[in-house]
């Protein structure tokens, strides 16, 4: 007989505080991505892992780690960390999961100076827990709020679907990223879409708070309704405000203020989370508010159903009639999936 048990399931790239939904709750494996965490410039776009950012990896309990462990006062384990220039990825696993987890797989594709340096791009990682498989792309796709900047975004979210490509094992059929085979796939990061209207437009409707009418002129929505990108793909509805481009330590969006005006950008909503698979549902997408970075941090929750091998029922020892039990199912895993910029 199928049995349930919830688990929470969290992606980050730098998250909000914890919704009070799970404020007592248990995050399962729990993805932190950061990006933009060394300065662009040629140096650090031609060497992988700065020296001085690897402490990174660490696990921090500062209250902007995004994976609050004191707040669930539970113990977590890392399992996986990567950095590609600016954007850096670890993952975290409850500790009594890690001996469910297998199959992990990291792949990086560079999408940025000459088409395949690090400064833009994403980095996948892929693993299994129990019988299900999950898969995070952590992105930062090309930018610019000129008309046609789209375009380099829709070809960077192609290329980096034909590219990424894990390694197989006898368990996992060799079908191919692309071919989304059974995977669970969470996509986040700085996807850099825009809202097609001059800046001053848009800053009429944000102050009557006019969502559907901003988001209307959305280039990500535009473009996925037209199939140009993440056809099949799914969004949560969005009920935030823009998260780029703020002053710095500000509530005021750049240009706003007079000592940011010449940093003027049309505010937008550049930082997304989109999924892509079935047997888990949305239960929150979100803002957060931290004032350290010039955009702000977006925080998704799933609820994920992670199928489970039963184990074979033991009769005597001598008896040849053994079985293997029906598959078993954990009732879904909560993801948390924050994303922003340091």
């Amino acid at each position: 007989m199928p049995r349930g048990t919830q688990r929470h399931f969290s992606a980050a790239r730098f998250p909000p505080p914890l919704p009070s939904k799970l404020v007592g709750g248990i995050a399962g494996p729990v993805p932190r991505r950061f990006q933009e965490i060394v300065p662009l410039n040629a140096g650090n776009v031609l060497t992988t892992v700065p020296p001085r950012r690897k402490r990174r990896a660490e696990p921090a309990d500062d209250g902007r780690s995004g994976c609050h462990f004191r707040r669930t006062q539970q113990k977590y384990s890392l399992i996986a960390s990567r950095q590609m220039v600016g954007i850096f990825v670890n993952i975290w696993v409850r500790r009594e999961l890690v001996q469910h987890i297998g199959h992990l797989r990291i792949y990086s594709v560079g999408r940025g100076m000459m088409g395949y340096l690090g400064n833009k791009g994403c980095i996948s990682v892929s693993f299994s827990l129990h019988q299900t498989t999950f898969c995070f792309v952590c992105s930062h796709l090309a930018s610019g709020e000129r008309e046609g900047d789209e375009l380099r975004r829709n070809s960077d979210v192609s290329e980096i679907l034909k590219s990424t490509q894990f390694q197989t094992s006898a368990e996992l059929p060799d079908e191919g990223f692309q071919r989304r085979y059974s995977i669970i796939i969470i996509w986040l990061g700085d996807l850099n879409y825009r809202i097609a209207l001059s800046y001053t437009e848009t800053k009429r409707l944000l102050e009557t708070n006019n969502w559907d009418a901003l988001l209307q002129r959305d280039q990500l929505r535009t473009e996925r309704e037209a199939g140009r990108v993440f056809k099949g793909w799914n969004e949560g509805r969005i009920y935030f405000a823009p998260t780029y481009k703020y002053s710095n330590n500000s509530d005021a969006y750049a240009g706003e203020i007079v000592s940011s005006s010449k940093k003027r950008r049309t505010p937008a909503w550049c930082d997304r989370i989109l999924w892509h698979g079935e047997g888990f549902q949305l239960l929150s997408y979100a803002r957060g508010e931290s004032k350290f970075s010039d955009h702000r941090p977006v925080c998704g929750v799933f609820l994920v159903e992670v199928s489970v091998a039963a184990s074979r029922p033991r009769k005597d020892l001598d008896s040849t009639n053994l079985r293997v039990g029906p598959e078993e199912f954990l009732s879904p895993t909560i993801i948390y999936a924050p994303a922003r910029d340091t």
